[in-house]
């Protein structure tokens, strides 16, 4: 496989950053996943936390050096975050169920298939432009889809936050899975948070990308959607990826040909600091606590 791939994740205009994004990779085989705590929910942080860990460790156990069937890879790793989640929170008797946004996506031979829960975004793109994003799992998509509202009202209606599929909680999510779809040279997929689509068109998007290298076109679309959004923005996080590109500036170059087989590589940032709301003990104690969980469900 030849790729480049760039990720980047901000705080906006939040007190803490519930984002959380990760990528990995076999000689093979490409995950990448984007999770947004629900900020409606306390620990949302958490839920997205275990979600990626999850995500990324089910990979490692499975892409060997790829996935047998990536729609099921997919479907049953988002529903094992599900589970941990919970199970996290019966442990540890949480007051209430972290909840979290999900968009993964696994690209190999020259295929890529996704999956998500909520609103968080999975975008693709071709010498043409977009060919197709995912459709978000929240009221204001259902209205929009029923010919109510236009994309653009979507993002001032005051049902904007409200979602109804989502990783964590009583209800068991409605993971929705792609077909598989057919990759061409130099076709960018962008996975993203609400915090950054919601802020931009998707034809700034789609210029964006195309006019700047993909690490430059990255910080570009945060600068802007963080600065239209002012201090009340959301967190705002994404990964992009540009089949069969190498060598551009600022991005990660990958070539994995020569990776020996059932090796990995994976971009996952550190547990951040703690919120206003969790201590520095209970920061390692809850680390510890995902590791657990995360222990339990991604070899299942």
């Amino acid at each position: 496989m030849h790729f480049s791939i760039y990720q980047a994740s901000r705080q906006g205009g939040r007190n803490y950053n519930q984002d959380r994004v990760a990528y990995s990779y076999s000689r093979d085989a490409l995950l990448m996943v984007v999770a947004d705590g629900m900020g409606g929910h306390s620990h949302g942080e958490l839920a997205a936390q275990i979600t990626v860990q999850t995500l990324a460790e089910t990979f490692q156990r499975n892409a060997r050096p790829k996935l047998n069937e990536p729609a099921a890879f997919l479907h049953g790793a988002l529903e094992r975050a599900h589970q941990a989640i919970n199970d996290h929170s019966r442990t540890h008797n949480l007051a209430e169920i972290p909840h979290t946004t999900c968009v993964a996506c696994v690209l190999q031979d020259d295929t890529a298939w996704w999956a998500h829960a909520g609103d968080s975004r999975l975008y693709l793109y071709g010498d043409s432009g977009l060919v197709t994003r995912t459709r978000d799992h929240s009221t204001v998509q259902q209205l929009c889809d029923d010919g109510f509202i236009t994309q653009e009202e979507m993002k001032t209606h005051p049902d904007r936050n409200k979602i109804y599929n989502c990783l964590g909680g009583h209800m068991p999510p409605e993971v929705e899975v792609s077909r598989p779809i057919p990759l061409s040279e130099h076709d960018t997929i962008l996975l993203c948070t609400d915090g950054l689509w919601g802020a931009l068109t998707e034809e700034q998007i789609a210029a964006t990308l195309r006019a700047f290298p993909l690490a430059r076109a990255v910080e570009f679309l945060m600068d802007h959607a963080e600065l239209r959004a002012g201090h009340a923005g959301d967190n705002l996080s994404a990964i992009a990826m540009t089949w069969g590109a190498l060598g551009e500036p600022g991005s990660q170059s990958v070539s994995t040909l020569s990776m020996p087989v059932n090796t990995f590589t994976t971009r996952m940032d550190e547990f951040p600091a703690a919120p206003p709301d969790l201590a520095e003990d209970e920061v390692e104690r809850a680390i510890a606590e995902i590791q657990n969980a995360i222990k339990k469900y991604s070899g299942k």
